[in-house]
């Protein structure tokens, strides 16, 4: 029987034919945001293989896949096979007793003069599994759910009435003017929440923004856009159970890979990429570390 507080998992749709760089590739739209691709259609999908890099991030695709991510939100990779060295592990600190930064819906550079312009994450083949998620879902959509489920003992009019009546009527605040906001509901949520509590209430948000919550595979890659015109989206940390320290629990790894992953003839800009911040693992200054 599943655990009464994971998400329902439901059977993922048929693949269809899709065509990019010369090539034919399974894919699924599970979400409006999301473009989940299984791999080439006539290859072997119980082997897996480097595609990521050998074809959709080759130089003579690159741009034409990077405004793909831009345009849809969420590009999930599965099966790839791929140790390539501008991937950093992610160390994520939780606890009992409080949330990491990384658990809170964020962009990766909030606190930055620049965000990246998309963030990978990625879940290495190795012999752990990992049981917590990560969860992803559009800014707009975020904060509407954080202000659904707000428990009404923390809803204070005098401060998220304006907020409401903002959404509702218009203008749409600016993204500064969400960050804002947002801010007001994560101080709000870790001021006067215990750890599971708010646990608890993430786990809404991110029902409440249909948010992909999808349990990490082996191999898979995960491109969210993280800072564009188009579909922006946020990402947290997402434990499906209650968290219990100590647990064995399967390894991340990310990039900005847009800024680390440089064209031919091209360097990384190691000043900017120093500029970023990433909440998964509570750093900034990358440079430092």
């Amino acid at each position: 029987m599943p655990d009464a507080l994971s998400p329902p998992c439901p059977a993922p749709p048929p693949a269809e034919r899709w065509r990019f760089a010369h090539r034919e590739w399974r894919v699924r739209r599970p979400k409006p945001f999301v473009l989940v691709i299984e791999g080439e259609a006539d290859a072997n999908p119980e082997v897996p293989t480097d595609y990521l890099h050998e074809v959709l991030l080759d130089p003579a695709h690159r741009e034409d896949f990077l405004q793909l991510m831009d345009r849809t939100g969420l590009v999930v990779c599965l099966n790839v096979a791929s140790r390539h060295p501008t991937y950093r592990d992610v160390r994520g600190r939780s606890s009992k007793g409080r949330l990491s930064q990384g658990e809170y819906y964020h962009h990766d550079g909030c606190s930055s003069p620049t965000k990246p312009r998309l963030v990978e994450i990625r879940c290495p083949h190795q012999t752990v599994a990992r049981s917590v998620a990560t969860a992803v879902a559009p800014h707009h959509a975020v904060l509407r759910a954080m202000l659904q489920v707000l428990p009404a003992d923390l809803d204070d009019p005098a401060v998220f009435g304006p907020w409401r009546r903002r959404l509702a009527d218009g203008p749409w605040p600016s993204d500064a003017e969400l960050d804002t906001l947002q801010g007001l509901l994560n101080r709000t949520v870790r001021r006067k929440l215990p750890a599971e509590a708010a646990r608890a209430y993430f786990r809404e948000v991110d029902v409440a923004a249909d948010a992909y919550v999808v349990p990490w595979s082996m191999g898979e890659s995960r491109l969210i856009a993280n800072a564009n015109a188009g579909v922006t989206m946020q990402h947290r940390r997402a434990y499906l159970q209650e968290n219990r320290p100590g647990v064995p629990n399967g390894s991340l790894v990310k990039r900005w890979t847009h800024e680390e992953l440089p064209l031919p003839g091209q360097s990384v800009d190691a000043a900017l990429v120093a500029s970023f911040c990433s909440e998964e693992d509570g750093t900034c200054h990358r440079a430092r570390e």
